[in-house]
């Protein structure tokens, strides 16, 4: 029995972790696709607009059901923080990267989202979110952790050194090292600005999700409104800025269809619903600390099935990104409260049991002492 309360809970503080490593598996995938999509000519805001419309209608059926019980009314409050979030992160933050990705590369594009982690605790310490004791150690742990882990991430990019050959096989060719070395500065310039604005757009959507799902508790409801509001935006946005070129909607059966699907499945539904839920246990420093990781999974995956090269610079700081991340989770471990088995009450419902309470307690009150005048009264006639 204790063994098995002991798997019980090792297993539900392992989700966590399980989640934001697979959604960081997702978003390599996509970051190849996406890149091979638009080297095949598809418009990066017609892909926005495609892969939420596949995201609402793969999420859409789940909520209407599996939400049905804790889907609380919709208000304007709440309705409106929906629209931020759809605007953020559907519409600026996708647009603006993959349009970073075009005037740079596809790497210093990648290197450039490992801002996320340290502009998310900074906004998150702000708004106390994230709790910083400066005496405690667990404190220290998570800002250096932080910092670890996008230096990690600009170290991967940045160090080259010697290649390493893993289990024996020779790194391939990569032309696109001779191509950033050729890169238009004033192209870099623009898609560092770009990036930089959509890691801050991105880091405002992680933290208004976890303030939005206080109010509106239902992950897969919040993931269907945001994926139908942002295709619905970004349409808007598509169509005034490829209103010259209508043959950029149209989709064949090839990577551009692929791209579509598999972003919109699993790294706006999914992604967005996973999110969510690590969210409200975790908190938005523990999602986006994860996300250099990503960069070892794509440089590990790269260098063993498609045999690219593996440089000693990429090995140190991916080293280094996991010792942030192990920095983070444990500063964070003591942040976790396991959740309560016993309901949570509305507050009307609380102060109306009280009232009942009272009432109960009040009529025993008069009962009593209406018995204690009645053996008065029978005293004084004897």
């Amino acid at each position: 029995m204790f063994i098995m309360e002991s798997s019980s809970n090792w297993y539900e503080r392992s989700k966590p972790f399980i989640a934001v490593t697979f959604l960081q598996f997702g978003f390599a995938g996509m970051d190849v696709l996406s890149k091979a999509a638009m080297n095949k000519g598809m418009s990066n805001y017609v892909l926005v607009v495609y892969r939420h419309l596949v995201a609402f209608f793969a999420i859409a059926p789940f909520a209407l059901f599996l939400d049905k019980k804790v889907r609380p009314k919709m208000t304007f409050s709440i309705f409106m923080k929906i629209v931020a979030l759809s605007i953020l992160e559907p519409v600026i933050d996708q647009n603006l990267y993959f349009l970073g990705m075009k005037y740079t590369t596809a790497t210093f594009a990648a290197a450039m989202t490992n801002m996320l982690p340290a502009i998310t605790f900074f906004m998150a310490c702000i708004l106390r979110l994230e709790k910083i004791k400066i005496k405690s150690i667990r404190s220290i742990a998570k800002v250096v952790g932080t910092l670890a882990t996008v230096s990690g991430a600009m170290v991967m990019t940045l160090l080259k050194g010697p290649i390493i050959e893993l289990f024996g096989r020779h790194g391939g060719s990569n032309h696109n090292l001779h191509h950033d070395a050729d890169e238009n500065t004033q192209h870099a310039i623009k898609g560092f600005i770009m990036i930089t604005i959509g890691c801050f757009s991105w880091a405002c959507f992680v933290i208004l999700q976890t303030i939005t799902l206080e109010a509106y508790p239902a992950e897969l409801s919040l993931t269907a409104w945001i994926c139908i509001l942002g295709a619905a935006e970004g349409a808007a946005v598509a169509m005034i800025m490829e209103r010259a070129n209508p043959s950029v909607w149209y989709l064949k059966w090839d990577m551009k269809l692929l791209a579509v699907v598999y972003s919109g499945i699993v790294c706006s539904g999914l992604a967005y619903y996973m999110q969510g839920l690590v969210l409200k246990t975790r908190g938005p420093v523990f999602v986006t600390a994860f996300n250099p990781l990503c960069m070892v999974i794509v440089a590990i995956m790269g260098s063993l099935i498609l045999a690219e090269k593996l440089f000693l610079g990429r090995l140190i700081g991916a080293i280094v990104i996991v010792l942030g991340l192990y920095l983070v989770v444990w500063g964070k471990s003591k942040d976790y409260k396991p959740p309560s088995n016993e309901p949570v009450l509305p507050a009307k419902q609380v102060t109306e049991e009280a009232n009942t309470k009272k009432e109960h307690c009040n009529h025993h009150h008069i009962a009593i002492s209406n018995l204690r005048a009645g053996i008065t009264t029978l005293e004084e006639q004897a």
